[in-house]
């Protein structure tokens, strides 16, 4: 079994940066792609990148294109979001994913395991 935990949410004013860590409990080695998904209360869980193994190929989200950067050290069994230019809307849980096939897909489905969630905040 999978098991994922997120860190390093937390409040920041926009414009300001941030990254999120994803510590896989077992060597990510195992694991092919994995993803970051972010959701708010009332709407349905949204993409926002994803890399496969060996991070030659990575999807983003539109609305994060350039302003956020996924990358992985299989090494230290770990993925990361860097977040810059944040903003407002950038408000949500955001969740990390994991898969043994190697495509980053964009969607919930493409994933068997989930973390719990880090809550980051963009305000003022």
């Amino acid at each position: 079994q999978v098991q994922l935990v997120e860190s390093g949410g937390g409040l920041v004013q926009p414009g300001g940066s941030l990254r999120l860590s994803c510590a896989a409990s077992v060597s990510i080695f195992s694991i092919n792609a994995m993803g970051w998904f972010r959701q708010v209360p009332g709407k349905e869980r949204e993409f926002v990148a994803a890399i496969n193994w060996s991070g030659g190929i990575t999807n983003y989200a539109d609305s994060v294109k350039g302003r956020f950067t996924i990358s992985r050290d299989n090494a230290k069994n770990t993925v990361y979001l860097q977040m810059d230019s944040l903003k407002p809307e950038d408000t949500a849980v955001y969740y990390c994913a994991a898969d043994h096939n190697d495509w980053p897909s964009r969607t919930p489905g493409g994933y068997d395991y989930w973390g719990q969630g880090t809550q980051v905040t963009v305000s003022s």
